[in-house]
């Protein structure tokens, strides 16, 4: 069933693609495999799906061990600090980071083990009470703390959009999103890639292609309902 889903899940991304006048290679497709066993990862690894999504550090750590190492794992859900030192050498990007001293933990670690830490900056687009994430109004400003720290570097913003029945009501969000990205690309500010642009999950990933996602996060269009 997931293989199919995948698929279907593909010619969607295809089609919003072509309608945006965009290239397929511009969009990464994360599967969203948290709470999902390691069978249903295994199932698409035959077809070459190799970039697998997860929100805890915990679960993320064991799927790692248990599956073969080219797989890219990302980390998308909430760091907390204490859980940095699980994560960094094994999460080829972490999408959540959204305050300062997440950065320095991140740092600090990276430092330790001679690696630098690619993460992205979460903005609380919609400026949700229940969302993690920076204001967009102060993102430029954490970014440029940050980009001082060794051992991390910024490579783009990453939001999670409300949660919505159209997903037309989210196409705003994505479209400031993506201005916020070219407006700070634009001050090529040292250790700061911003070429990444992570936003769009199952119920509205066609729209954040259109309004130029390079990362899509999708996990009930291919694994199904979460028990």
């Amino acid at each position: 069933m997931v293989v199919e889903n995948l698929a279907e899940v593909e010619r969607n991304i295809c089609a919003a693609c072509e309608r945006a006048g965009r290239r397929r290679e511009e969009v990464t497709l994360i599967a969203v495999s948290k709470t999902k066993p390691v069978s249903m990862i295994e199932e698409l690894l035959p077809g070459g799906t190799r970039d697998f999504g997860e929100n805890k550090v915990q679960e993320l750590c064991e799927k790692y061990e248990q599956l073969p190492k080219e797989i890219r794992w990302h980390l998308i859900g909430h760091l907390q600090r204490n859980k940095v030192k699980y994560v960094v050498d094994k999460a080829c990007l972490i999408h959540s980071v959204d305050s300062l001293r997440l950065a320095q933990a991140i740092s600090e670690e990276g430092k330790k083990r001679g690696l630098t830490v690619p993460v992205l900056i979460e903005v609380n687009v919609a400026g949700e009470e229940s969302k993690f994430g920076v204001a967009p109004e102060e993102t430029e400003g954490l970014i440029r703390e940050i980009a001082k720290l060794p051992a991390i570097s910024v490579k783009g913003l990453m939001t999670i959009a409300p949660f919505v029945e159209d997903p037309e009501e989210n196409r705003s969000h994505f479209a400031k999103l993506k201005k916020l990205n070219v407006d700070i690309k634009r001050k090529s500010i040292d250790n700061v890639s911003m070429n990444v642009l992570s936003m769009g999950m199952t119920g509205d990933y066609e729209v954040a292609i259109e309004e130029g996602a390079t990362m899509v996060r999708v996990g009930t269009g291919i694994f199904g309902e979460r028990n």
